[in-house]
């Protein structure tokens, strides 16, 4: 928390432009992603694995352009305090791809053979952030869980 507010202040002084940074849903999707595979500090080649080919498939976009906002994504993670500056770029996606925005986050938690608690709680503060109902939270975890 220290670190993330004092690279704040640093940005600031120096004349960053915050708001540019976090301004495309396909970085704050990608933060999501790579937020909840670093939840638990242990991020495994599986979960690796699972960010990039989930991120492809919800953008629609390759490889190389799924490194790259991964790359980034986890170089933001790493200054930011809260899950409410992704989260409020993506308000304004349909309820079906906050959804499966939702079941993607827990395929990457899950990717490794387990939950970790501190994964199961990005996911449901992601969902709130995302107003997603509750009922669709467990939905989607029943989905990825089940197919295992």
């Amino acid at each position: 928390m220290f670190n993330a507010l004092h690279s704040l202040f640093k940005q600031l002084l120096e004349g960053t432009d915050l708001s540019q940074q976090t301004q495309s849903p396909n970085f704050a999707i990608a933060c999501l992603l790579a937020e909840v595979a670093g939840a638990d500090h242990d991020i495994s080649e599986q979960e690796h694995h699972a960010k990039h080919a989930l991120l492809q498939k919800l953008l629609n976009i390759d490889e190389q352009q799924a490194n790259d906002l991964l790359i980034q994504a986890d170089e933001q993670i790493k200054h930011s305090a809260s899950l409410y500056e992704f989260t409020t770029q993506l308000r304004e996606l349909s309820q079906s791809a906050r959804f499966d925005l939702i079941k993607a986050m827990w395929e990457v938690a899950l990717a490794d053979g387990e939950i970790d608690p501190l994964e199961d709680a990005v996911i449901r503060k992601a969902a709130e952030l995302l107003y997603v109902d509750h009922s669709e939270f467990i939905r989607a975890k029943l989905m990825v869980t089940e197919k295992r």
